[in-house]
């Protein structure tokens, strides 16, 4: 009986349910080589982060002081989870984009405009992400004056954002006029682009 009611103990501890920020921010994970299987596994935990509460100011991935270091922390956090999620969204788009339509590419012109489509569709949302980072960046400018030490990326994010030198709108926007040509290219694609010849025997 005693076995029981500690096996019964054990199986509880394990559920552990993650509410904040801070606890699903950490199942995010980078590999030297990610298939398309973790490139979405990477945006579902970004996107349950941002859509979670933060932990309390004493849980918090930097020493916060005062109720102006934590408005800057919220900020910073929110951007650099906007921003690894256009970062996410880009690399999981450049597995379905094609840089060129080859003529030897013909028979399978219809995978390679439906592998264009996709690729788009995941560089705009990259967009949308791209515009929430810049508003959180220019909301810590609020407290620019404030530095948090352990978030010292974060803050050198919101600079290169705010003084343009990142500007994935522009990286953006270039990927998709080359998308929309080379989809051009596919589109004007017909049987004598690739001509099956039979080998002669």
């Amino acid at each position: 009986m005693l076995c029981l009611l500690l096996l019964g103990f054990v199986s509880q501890s394990w559920a552990y349910r993650l509410m904040y920020k801070e606890q699903l921010y950490r199942l995010y994970h980078q590999q030297l080589l990610q298939g398309n299987e973790d490139i979405a596994e990477n945006v579902h935990w970004l996107e349950q982060t941002r859509r979670a509460d933060f932990a309390n100011p004493l849980n918090a991935m930097a020493r916060i002081k005062d109720k102006n270091e934590w408005e800057k922390y919220r900020s910073l956090f929110d951007m650099h989870i906007n921003l690894q999620l256009v970062e996410s969204y880009l690399q999981w788009a450049s597995r379905f984009n094609k840089q060129a339509a080859y003529f030897y590419n013909a028979p399978w012109q219809e995978l390679n405009l439906e592998s264009l489509d996709k690729a788009e569709s995941l560089m705009k949302f990259a967009l949308v992400y791209w515009e929430l980072a810049v508003n959180d960046a220019k909301k810590t400018q609020k407290h620019r004056w404030i530095r948090l030490e352990e978030l010292q990326l974060w803050e050198d994010q919101a600079f290169r954002i705010l003084s343009g030198e990142l500007n994935y709108q522009a990286i953006i926007e270039k990927h998709l006029v080359k998308l929309s040509l080379v989809r051009q290219e596919f589109r004007s694609m017909d049987n004598n682009t690739y001509p099956m010849v039979p080998i002669p025997q």
